[in-house]
């Protein structure tokens, strides 16, 4: 049944049924017609005994997964200070999460194949990786939030080899974060928290996109 078709069968407009769908919580959207109209119309199923339709499981194709594994394998290229676990990072904590977020979009890309594309970077320990690490990670924001993070270190040593592999420029961007913090070996991966800093009396701590922290006045 198409939208269109369910708010005639309740009785609702669509604007009713879109500005229900659009609240989230357990109590919110309650006012709207389309809650007590849905509600009826599903419970006159119910005891009519016709069962709520299943939504079927979507799941990438074997073939076009095994292609994915074998397109994203890096196994091949190797970059200074993998393996003592050491790379220098030059991308932000932001950039690595917007990374991911495109590379998880990609056909056959599954999320249990990723997290063993990242243990695979690590090679001076066994490091497991959990999607719960991952999801931990992906829902922060800022610059430096989540710098500490293994997803994070292990992400950009696999998308870098990526790059590599695929032959890929580096971009200005990356260019300008290895002027900014080429001195320091990359972006802080042991110090939690390197966004913040002390603000005297008038002054407000400042961040900008390449995790660069200053103080300002108000």
């Amino acid at each position: 049944m198409k939208i269109g078709e369910f708010c005639n069968a309740i009785g609702v407009s669509n604007k009713s049924y879109n500005g229900f769908m659009s609240q989230s919580g357990t109590y919110k959207g309650s006012g709207f017609a389309a809650y007590e109209a849905a509600w009826e119309f599903f419970k006159k199923r119910e005891l009519k005994g016709i069962p709520a339709p299943k939504k079927k499981r979507t799941t990438a194709p074997a073939t076009t997964v095994a292609a994915a594994a074998a397109s994203n394998n890096v196994a091949s290229v190797s970059i200074p200070g993998e393996e003592t676990d050491a790379v220098d990072i030059y991308d932000t904590c932001d950039e690595i999460r917007r990374k991911i977020n495109l590379h998880l979009k990609k056909d056959g890309v599954t999320q249990a194949g990723f997290l063993r594309d990242l243990m695979a970077q690590y090679h001076k320990s066994d490091r497991k990786i959990q999607s719960k690490q991952l999801t931990d990670f992906r829902s922060k924001k800022g610059a430096d939030r989540g710098n500490t993070s293994c997803v994070y270190y292990a992400s950009y040593v696999f998308f870098e080899k990526l790059r590599i592999k695929e032959g890929k420029k580096k971009t200005p961007t990356r260019e300008k974060m290895e002027q900014i913090w080429g001195a320091q070996g990359g972006m802080n991966t042991t110090d939690r928290g390197t966004g913040y800093t002390w603000s005297g009396p008038g002054m407000v701590p400042r961040e900008d996109r390449f995790g660069r922290v200053w103080n300002d006045m108000e």
